[in-house]
């Protein structure tokens, strides 16, 4: 997906909201959008999105299956929340049992697989949210788009959010997350894109970064575990016994 030379604004001879922002980012990749409320982080990500179209400059190399969540996800509308994604499962080409699977692992996932028969504007802010993210993902996105999906959402799900954003970057889509509170902390190996004054900068991510991922297999695979990750050149700190396992 690439930005190239974009400009917006919302009316003719308004001030321009952004300007200059040209961007890149390829599969696999992940970008923490950065800045001050009122910066443009939002427009910037709608603009991403097509929800929103440059009025100069272009936006090239969109995925076909974009997942979008808004910072706020509108949920006065007349559906039950199973009717709302089967919809939404269908708009991106998914056959009725793909949908029903779909929609099914992804709120019981997110712990709203009891409110599958509620209707949107009587939930609850958070359930709303986590609605919100699950139309994003109940076809696999090729670009994912966050406005901070933290949001209203409850303690395990928002650990969940960096847990989904890393699987989406491992299966080839790319993700960009607006961040305010410090959460993308959680996501290694993420590029930084700052909007300030209505100009975008990009620091790329830091290849030289480590990180820890905790592995637990079977005592009678250790060995062969140990050796499979030397071989594929990542460097193994210890190894531990779980006790009580």
């Amino acid at each position: 997906m690439h930005l190239d030379d974009v400009w917006l604004r919302y009316r003719r001879g308004g001030p321009w909201v952004l300007r200059e922002v040209s961007a890149e980012l390829r599969p696999g990749e992940i970008a923490v959008v950065l800045g001050r409320n009122g910066a443009g982080k939002s427009t910037l990500l709608q603009l991403i999105a097509g929800v929103l179209r440059p009025v100069r400059g272009r936006v090239s190399d969109r995925p076909a299956a974009v997942g979008w969540v808004p910072e706020r996800f509108p949920a006065d509308q007349p559906f039950t929340v199973n009717a709302y994604l089967r919809a939404m499962a269908a708009v991106h080409g998914l056959g009725a049992a793909a949908a029903r699977r779909a929609v099914d692992g992804w709120t019981d996932r997110l712990g709203i697989g009891g409110f599958r028969d509620v209707k949107l504007a009587e939930l609850s802010k958070g359930t709303a949210q986590k609605v919100g993210l699950a139309q994003a993902l109940v076809a696999p996105p090729g670009l994912l788009i966050l406005d901070e999906p933290w949001e209203g959402l409850d303690a395990a799900t928002r650990d969940l959010v960096p847990e989904i954003v890393l699987e989406v970057a491992a299966a080839g889509g790319s993700v960009l997350v607006s961040d305010h509170r410090g959460e993308t902390v959680r996501l290694p190996g993420a590029a930084r894109w700052t909007v300030a004054d209505g100009r975008l900068a990009v620091e790329p991510a830091d290849a030289a970064q480590h990180c820890v991922v905790e592995v637990a297999v079977s005592a009678a695979d250790v060995a062969g575990a140990v050796a499979r990750l030397r071989e594929q050149g990542h460097h193994v700190l210890r190894v531990r016994e779980e006790v009580g396992s």
